[in-house]
This record gives structure tokens, sequence and C-alpha cells, in this order.
């Protein structure tokens, strides 16, 4: 029988506001995040964890963390985050407190499952859009890494470590993206980097590694390759990441899905009664 994979569900960007305010006047991002808690409270296998990549609150208030605290509450998973640029490392620690957090600095995260690790990056820059790890958080990265008996780790972050060719969002995206590529590029058991921020399902490699950025429940970046707009958003159809890690073989296999989030018609057999193809 094989093993069954361990289950990451990434969602991102979730821009919680007050109750009743909308995310530049049109997006009501705590109705998208309902939505997406109830899709992941059906799917089945049950995913192991859900990490949250980043611009979980917006502008960040006290109250919007209230308001994402109670919108959470249903979900019926564990749960690790991580800042992003629209975020606060104070209020996340005071009113989404995690066993995991550190006591000051940056809310960098080490979160073992199964027979991998989940390391959360702190790449948020107060007052700033774009992002760095700074000194400490590579320090304790390469420590993590060289410490873990060569155990499997997907890297999570906010920020993305790579162009995404949207001009106004690749303005904001990792700066020091070199000295984290030294980093990765020194441990081959590094086997995802993933990040938030653009709300686009984008996929690239990065130091040889494979890196996606993850959809928003919400609203879109529009998908501007070749500066005709202005930075702009759209109501695309919402989904998040689910990355698989199946350890059937010697080095063992990443697959990253991309799960619509909502109810749709189906499943449907392909089969009839006889075994044919209908």
């Amino acid at each position: 029988m094989s093993q069954k994979p361990i289950l990451i569900a990434q969602i991102s960007d979730l821009h919680i506001k007050a109750p009743g305010d909308l995310a530049y006047g049109k997006v009501d991002t705590a109705q998208a995040l309902e939505r997406c808690v109830a899709t992941l409270n059906a799917f089945a296998p049950r995913p192991d964890l859900v990490v949250i990549s980043g611009d979980l609150a917006d502008t960040p208030t006290e109250q919007e963390y209230a308001h994402l605290a109670r919108l959470l509450a249903p979900l019926q998973l564990p749960f690790v985050v991580v800042p992003g640029n629209h975020d606060s490392r104070e209020l996340m620690r005071t009113c989404l407190p995690q066993p995991l957090f550190p006591a000051e600095g940056a809310l960098n995260q080490l979160q073992p499952v199964g027979d991998i690790d989940i390391v959360l990056l702190d790449s948020s820059v107060h007052g700033q859009p774009h992002g760095e790890l700074d000194a400490e958080t590579l320090q304790w990265l390469d420590a993590v890494l060289s410490s873990s008996d060569q155990r499997p780790a997907l890297l999570f972050l906010h920020h993305p470590p790579f162009r995404a060719g949207i001009w106004h969002m690749d303005r904001q995206n990792l700066r020091n993206a070199a000295e984290f590529a030294t980093i990765v590029e020194r441990y081959p058991w590094v086997r995802l980097v993933g990040a938030g921020h653009v709300h686009r399902a984008t996929l690239a490699l990065f130091a040889g590694v494979p890196a996606t950025i993850c959809p928003a429940p919400n609203h879109a970046v529009a998908l501007d390759l070749g500066e005709l707009l202005e930075p702009s958003f759209r109501v695309e159809p919402p989904a998040f990441h689910l990355h698989a890690w199946n350890a059937g073989d010697e080095f063992g296999e990443l697959v990253t899905h991309i799960v619509p989030i909502g109810t749709f018609d189906g499943p449907h057999p392909f089969l009839g009664p006889d075994g044919r193809l209908l």
C-alpha cells in the first residue's frame, strides 16, 4: 500500500478589513475567506496543515485582526501564519498569537509535519511594500536547514524572490533574493519556495528549486505583462494551492495542485455500469 501523502494547503493575501468594509471599495474579503474556509473544511482527504502566507489583515488594525480571528475560528484544520507587507508583527503577536511565534524580531517559525519541515520566513519590512529577509532570518534559516538531518523542507514567505513580469508588483518583491538563493542552493533537501503577494498562481525556478506564487481567495492582480495598465486588480475565480509530498521513493516527490474555491457540479463517473467509457 502506498504511503499517504502529506498535504499542505496554502492560502494567501486575505486582506481582511473591519466588519462591513470592502477592499478598494469593491471586494468583500471577509466573505471570500468564509468561502475559502468552507472549501478547506470540506476537502478530502483532509490537509495536514494550512499555511497562510501573508497579508492577513489590510490596514492593519486590531479590529481587522479580531475580525480575522473570528473568520478563521470555523477552520477545522491546524494553521500557521507568516506576515506580509500589509501586516504588523506586533499586532499579530497580540491579536493572533501562535505557539511558534518568537518573542521578538521576525516571525520566523519551524513546523515539522510528518517527515517534512515547513519553514516560515518573515519577509515583511515595517512600513514598506517590498520584502527583505534580515540578517538574523538568513542565519536562522541556514541553521535550521543545516541541522535538519536532510529532512525535505518547504519554505514559505510572502514576497516572491523572482520577477513575475507584472511591473508594479516586481518593484515590491524580495530585495535580497540573491542572498536567499545562496542558502537555498546549499541545501538540496529544500523542495519548494512558496510565496504570495501577487494574488496569482505562478510557477518559476528559483535557485534550482520550484517556486510558486499562491492565488488569493478574493481578487487577483491584473496580468499586465506589458505596462499597459495602471496598477489594478480583477475579480477572477478564487483558488488555493495544495502541496502534496509523496515519500514513495528515495528522493520523494512534491506536486502542487491549484484548487478552486467554491462548490461545483460533480464528481461524475467516466464509466458506465458495464465499465465502458460513457
